[in-house]
């Protein structure tokens, strides 16, 4: 059990990197949940690393981590002083597996340990970090990093994570833990699984961690319930998110409908019924299209616990989008000219994923036709089960004659964008490609990105995470924006 105060605003946790332990810092320390995203943490650190580590942060939470060796061996690998050149492309690193090497795993437990220790810095408040169900084979010792540097809440979408809270348990106990992958072509009853053990990583006995809250992010009262009954451990709350938020969204329930300009249709039948979630007996947060002061007022009358609000911090300050993004977003939000498309298509995960539309990006249709197909990152990869009974990997994104080789469908492949390298050229963080070309973004908004310049105070170009928690937060009683969070027991 941590002691902490439910928050009323959660900062929810967008694509890889936008929601960076700078943005989670600044909503913590005004007393609400900032939170952290874990996707990809591993090859955003050394690619920070070797962009020079700008300010020092990297480098002072490394010198923190409880394994003096293994953060210097990061340091020595990946840190660039003064920056690598800008038409030099970033230095590899391992591509997850269900095995992963040693080195990917210091990577993958130190840069979730980073992340959440500099949005702790200078601050008591609770910090949370958000992780993808989908993105099955990082996430045991992400879990872990995120456990040694106190993370307070463990937030997960895009799956049903019913494993989860057990695996957070064992690991509080310091036990090894496994979780089983989901592989096509698996045999009925065969059983293929990813182990870690927090012993085997301290090499002799690991620290005590304490066990941080789980919310599950759903889209219906129907897996709320079965969650609630049969995951493995305790679920401590939900948020229940709809189709209007950003970055991947559950599908419509039923049959797919398309729109005229070809986005997925939703219905009375995606509307959660919250009396249901209510009788669960566990505190909810509702995300899509409530960053507006009314809708806080009117989710804390439907028994909510608070909100979760992910674009409006996008563009703020310190969020991890570039900053050439943000201005340009704003800029087009000013001018009504903002808006995203909900593509049914784009992500290898399968889900909707909605894309900001913007000259210059991956969400042209023609920009991304021309872009020769790669797959160096691999965190989108489906597991399916060889030939020989081994497991292999592919994406619907990866060149499509390698896709095939393995097994894939071509039907699969049509319309599918790398995801992966477009979310890091989001933070400015893209690869050169063996062509000298820069990866293109490919930004992931909610609907609310349209009036998302409604946060700029007169004659400013850019706002900070405070105003947007100001102006939710300015009709709710009681409610302040503080430096420490007092606290109460949570079960």
């Amino acid at each position: 059990m941590i002691n902490i105060k439910l928050p009323t605003i959660i900062q929810g946790g967008m694509g890889a990197g936008v929601s960076s332990w700078s943005l989670a810092n600044a909503v913590s320390k005004a007393g609400q949940l900032g939170v952290v995203s874990g996707t990809a943490m591993d090859v955003i650190l050394v690619r920070r690393l070797q962009v020079g580590d700008p300010g020092g942060h990297m480098r002072r939470s490394l010198k923190r981590f409880p394994i003096p060796d293994v953060a210097q061996r990061i340091i020595d690998k990946y840190f660039v002083e003064g920056g690598k050149a800008a038409d030099k492309p970033f230095k590899g690193k391992p591509i997850p597996n269900e095995k992963p090497s040693r080195n990917l795993e210091e990577l993958l437990v130190a840069s979730n340990f980073v992340e959440v220790d500099l949005a702790k810095e200078g601050h008591n408040n609770p910090v949370g970090i958000n992780y993808l169900e989908k993105i099955q084979v990082p996430n045991l010792p992400s879990f872990y990093g995120a456990m040694l540097a106190g993370v307070t809440y463990v937030l997960m979408g895009a799956g049903i994570p019913r494993a989860i809270p057990g695996i957070l348990d064992r690991l509080a106990q310091r036990q090894s833990v496994e979780l089983r992958l989901d592989v096509k072509g698996a045999d009925s009853g065969e059983v293929f699984m990813t182990h870690f053990d927090p012993n085997a990583f301290f090499e002799g006995a690991a620290p005590d961690v304490d066990r941080p809250d789980f919310l599950a992010i759903v889209a219906s009262a129907t897996l709320a319930n079965m969650l609630s009954r049969k995951a493995s451990g305790k679920v401590n709350g939900f948020v229940i998110e709809g189709p209007t938020a950003g970055g991947h969204n559950a599908p419509p329930r039923g049959r797919l409908q398309l729109s005229n300009e070809g986005e997925p249709i939703y219905g009375d039948r995606d509307i959660t019924d919250l009396e249901a979630i209510s009788a669960l007996g566990l505190p909810f947060w509702l995300a899509g299209s409530y960053a507006e002061p009314e809708r806080v007022v009117e989710a804390l009358s439907q028994g909510a616990a608070g909100v979760q609000i992910g674009t409006a911090f996008a563009y703020c300050e310190e969020s991890g989008l570039s900053h050439d993004i943000k201005s340009r977003t704003l800029a087009m939000s000013r001018k009504g000219e903002a808006r995203v498309f909900t593509d049914p298509i784009a992500s290898p995960t399968g889900f909707p994923f909605k894309v900001l539309q913007m000259e210059d990006t991956n969400s042209n249709a023609e920009n991304y036709e021309n872009r020769v197909r790669i797959c160096d990152l691999s965190y989108l990869r489906h597991a399916y089960k060889k030939s020989d009974g081994k497991l292999g990997w592919r994406c619907p994104s990866e060149p499509v004659e390698d896709y095939l080789r393995k097994g894939g469908k071509l039907e699969d492949t049509v319309g599918r964008k790398c995801v992966c390298n477009g979310l890091l050229a989001n933070l400015d963080l893209g690869q050169i490609k063996k062509s000298g070309e820069l990866e293109r973004a490919l930004i992931t908004s909610g609907d609310d990105v349209a009036n998302v310049a409604r946060f700029l105070k007169p004659g400013a170009d850019s706002y900070k995470a405070v105003d947007v928690l100001e102006y939710l937060l300015r009709d709710v009683n009681g409610t302040t924006l503080r430096s420490e969070a007092d606290t109460i027991a949570v079960t």
